[in-house]
């Protein structure tokens, strides 16, 4: 028992990233009791939040600064896959039931009507941005002299984690928006073929990392590695591998969902 709850403690708090998790369970939470929500979207939702809670607000975040391939486990969930369990229950909607009305009206339709943030969120739902930043930033993060400026900052380091849940978000909501366009913000055929385009470049590097004969990051056995055993080029090829399979894999599992909602609006349009 005493190890469990040692694993649940933070290894950095922040409370900034505390606060968004507590609130969008609990925004969520109110939602799904105002709206009839299927079980499997509710689900799909917490398996991912959960996810999320756990690589960001636990004793995971200590030994992703001290192993690679767990840092690359870690980025991995933040990125894909918790985002994209989270958007394949289509949260929106709920989370909006879940304000009071009277907000609604009051702050989050003059927010939508905002011009500065339509035009910045429509920038970054262009689908040649979405997909760049998509793979750009796990590519750039792991730039060796970046790579090394985040291990040693505390707050670069959760800059980094909040830019990839985000970017995470942003991307699966375009991804796997199930409704036709507009309102959606593309062509359901484009949205299949968004995150072949978007893991190309983590693809890449994930393949170069596993296939590599030089240590790119002896930033981790200078920090102490918390797993004995694990010598440095087997933890490199191992996270290598790591955004290079399963990184792969869940984003041709976002393709066949997308198809999927593809192939469920084309048949609503022909009955």
């Amino acid at each position: 028992m005493s190890a469990l709850l040692h694993w649940l403690q933070p290894w950095y708090p922040s409370w900034s990233m505390g606060a968004f998790l507590l609130g969008g369970a609990l925004l969520y939470l109110h939602g799904s009791r105002r709206r009839r929500v299927p079980w499997g979207r509710q689900m799909w939702f917490w398996l991912g939040w959960v996810l999320c809670w756990q690589a960001l607000q636990t004793q995971w975040d200590y030994v992703a600064e001290h192993e690679f391939f767990v840092h690359m486990l870690q980025q991995l969930a933040l990125h894909d896959l918790a985002p994209l369990l989270v958007m394949a229950a289509w949260p929106g909607p709920t989370w909006r039931a879940g304000i009071p009305a009277r907000w609604r009206h009051a702050w989050l339709r003059p927010l939508a009507a905002w011009k500065p943030l339509r035009w910045s969120i429509d920038f970054l739902l262009h689908p040649f941005v979405a997909a760049l930043l998509f793979g750009g930033l796990v590519v750039f993060w792991l730039v060796p002299p970046v790579h090394v400026g985040v291990m040693l900052n505390t707050n670069l380091y959760q800059f980094m984690n909040w830019t990839m849940v985000v970017d995470g978000l942003l991307f699966w909501w375009l991804v796997l928006d199930p409704r036709a366009r507009p309102p959606a913000h593309l062509r359901p055929g484009l949205r299949v073929f968004l995150p072949l385009l978007g893991m190309i470049p983590q693809m890449a590097i994930g393949a170069y990392l596993a296939l590599s004969s030089v240590d790119w990051y002896p930033i981790y056995a200078l920090c102490g590695r918390a797993i004995s055993g694990i010598d440095a080029m087997t933890d490199q090829h191992l996270g290598g591998l790591m955004l290079w399979i399963p990184g792969s894999a869940v984003n041709v599992w976002a393709a066949v969902v997308a198809l999927r909602n593809w192939m469920r609006l084309s048949e609503r349009r022909g009955s």
